[in-house]
């Protein structure tokens, strides 16, 4: 029997989360309308790849995982929408992959306008043509009022990396360089802003933006010299880069006179008492790279709407205990330790 499309004008009821007529409604009218693609219109509990050309002698599979909690669901520059398909391809793409699919399960809670929630959807649809990914598979879950925070998403991904191409945490080495794709904070500061419109005249924007064509675009130098790729999403580069020094035991110096922060974030932040270091990004690239590499690596991300900012910002230094330092402007050293607690709930 063939179902009337859902009223948009209504919002989320607990019976949509029961696995029965509304359930349907809801997937046909809202995640196929949007989400629709060969793959998910299999229909089953999950989508065979058999068409896709894999070469297990030079190419090998990478699985990610991730959770997508923000609020508010829609900030300036992005949406949660967004930022489920390009943080799980973002995932993938710094571990040298190229996206094959993800699949993504939703978590909605009682009383969503249902407008609201196609909205969103139709953002995540947009995000996934952007990074040419499909989605796979999916699941919708519904939670009572009150219990949800709006929506929740988890994703995972499944891409393809080519076996000599194998950026890790524990590769950096000492004299490497390390270089950063674009200015920090900016994804932190639109929540920030989003959270307190009045609060601020400048009008923020979040970085959020797909990696994995800038990530591709560096094949053509070579990848060699690649040694680790990270994005410096919740924690900020503060927070990356320690995990890095920690996985491949050394230390770590970063210039703060090379640092990429737009001039309105600077001043945001210092006026909030927040460390521009330890500020979530969305759309940023932190490598670390051989010598002999950064320039033409440098060059090539220069070429790339996502890498026109991108610069060098330190080094990596032999160590007895793996640390972060920051040379400051005025000359002197300060330890950038890890991140203690988390002043921005719900960032990413």
């Amino acid at each position: 029997m063939k179902l009337a499309p859902i009223n948009l004008d209504g919002r989320i009821e607990m019976t949509h989360g029961a696995g029965g007529r509304a359930t349907m409604r809801l997937i046909r009218s809202l995640f196929q309308r949007h989400l629709s693609n060969p793959l998910l219109e299999q229909g089953d509990d999950g989508a065979r790849l058999t068409d896709l050309p894999f070469d297990p002698e030079i190419e090998e599979w990478v699985v990610s995982t991730d959770a997508h909690v923000v609020s508010p669901l829609i900030f300036p520059g992005g949406d949660i929408g967004q930022l489920a398909v390009y943080g799980t391809v973002n995932d993938l793409a710094m571990m040298g992959a190229r996206p094959v699919c993800i699949t993504a399960s939703f978590i909605i809670e009682e009383g969503l306008p249902l407008q609201l929630l196609d909205r969103l959807i139709a953002s995540m649809s947009e995000a996934a043509k952007r990074a040419g990914v499909p989605v796979a598979a999916g699941d919708t879950k519904v939670v009572e009022r009150g219990k949800g925070d709006g929506l929740f998403i988890s994703t995972s991904g499944l891409g393809k990396a080519p076996r000599a191409f194998t950026p890790r945490g524990s590769n950096a080495r000492p004299g490497d360089r390390i270089l950063l794709s674009g200015s920090l904070g900016d994804h932190a500061m639109a929540m920030i802003s989003a959270r307190n419109p009045s609060a601020f005249k400048a009008q923020f924007l979040s970085d959020t933006a797909p990696l994995n064509e800038l990530v591709l675009s560096l094949h053509e130098v070579g990848f060699g010299g690649i040694h680790v790729m990270r994005d410096p999403t919740r924690g900020g580069l503060g927070n990356c880069l320690n995990e890095i020094a920690e996985q491949s035991q050394v230390g770590i110096q970063i210039e703060e006179s090379s640092l990429p922060i737009q001039p309105m974030v600077r001043a945001a932040t210092e006026l909030l008492g927040l460390d521009p270091l330890y500020l979530a990004n969305e759309g940023k690239l932190i490598l670390i790279v051989a010598p002999d590499d950064a320039d033409p690596i440098l060059e090539k991300l220069h070429q790339h709407p996502l890498g026109q900012d991108a610069c060098k910002i330190g080094q990596v230094f032999e160590a007895e205990i793996p640390y972060v330092e920051m040379k400051t402007t005025l000359g002197g050293r300060r330890l950038v330790d890890w991140l203690a607690g988390e002043p921005l709930p719900r960032i990413c």
